[in-house]
């Protein structure tokens, strides 16, 4: 089975045409203020027109029913809980949209496995890097978690939830990552930026195609 490909954190149409337009599955757009990936509603209505076929996921931390009220306007199929929201919170949020809802967790050890096993309203979990107890932002810090701490994250452990490997990945480690970890699917951000906040089309195209080699 082809392993699926997000990238978050447009703000470009150029990049985001482009990856689209190589069989990305999924684009994710920033909508917490304090990113350097941040995009207003009214850019994002702009960025969807490229598109494509990609399926377009919300990235919220924390959000208020409001915020997630305007999410839902917008036409987003997918939120992506990236902040320290509680199961009951994740389900309630679920509840409300009847929307995909996806839930980020820190990794870094069996420990934080445990925890992500706990979001049962989740469609799928994100399983990320955990950040730097200073960071502001809870994911696009470019650093990998211990791969080998998913050795036993069997489907029997995760119930019925479908997972997506982050954290640190790059066009140059991915087939590595996918390789140690058998991750149905990736996400990287900061991985395939030319400068922070603006994505390489060079390095989208060096990590799909790292992704999707024979």
């Amino acid at each position: 089975m082809q392993v699926q490909i997000k990238i978050c954190g447009f703000t470009e149409p150029d990049s985001l045409r482009m990856a689209a337009g190589m069989g990305l599955d999924w684009a994710g757009f920033n909508f917490f203020p304090k990113s350097p990936r941040y995009v207003t509603p009214e850019a994002v209505e702009n960025l969807l027109l490229h598109i494509g076929n990609t399926v377009p996921v919300a990235l919220l931390i924390n959000p208020d029913n409001a915020e997630i009220d305007k999410i839902v306007a917008l036409g987003f199929p997918v939120i992506q809980l990236h902040g320290d929201e509680t199961p009951s919170r994740v389900a309630e949020i679920k509840a409300r949209t009847g929307l995909e809802i996806w839930k980020a967790v820190g990794i870094a050890n069996a420990t934080d496995l445990e925890t992500a096993q706990t979001f049962k309203a989740a469609d799928r979990l994100l399983l990320d890097a955990k950040p730097p107890e200073t960071a502001e932002n809870s994911g696009g810090h470019g650093v990998p978690f211990d791969w080998s701490v998913l050795k036993t994250f069997a489907s029997d452990a995760r119930g019925n939830l479908d997972w997506i490997l982050a954290g640190g990945l790059t066009p140059e480690n991915v087939a590595e990552a996918i390789f140690q970890t058998s991750a149905p699917a990736v996400d990287v951000s900061s991985g395939v930026e030319r400068v922070r906040g603006l994505k390489s089309v060079a390095k989208i195209k060096a990590f799909i195609e790292a992704v999707r080699q024979p």
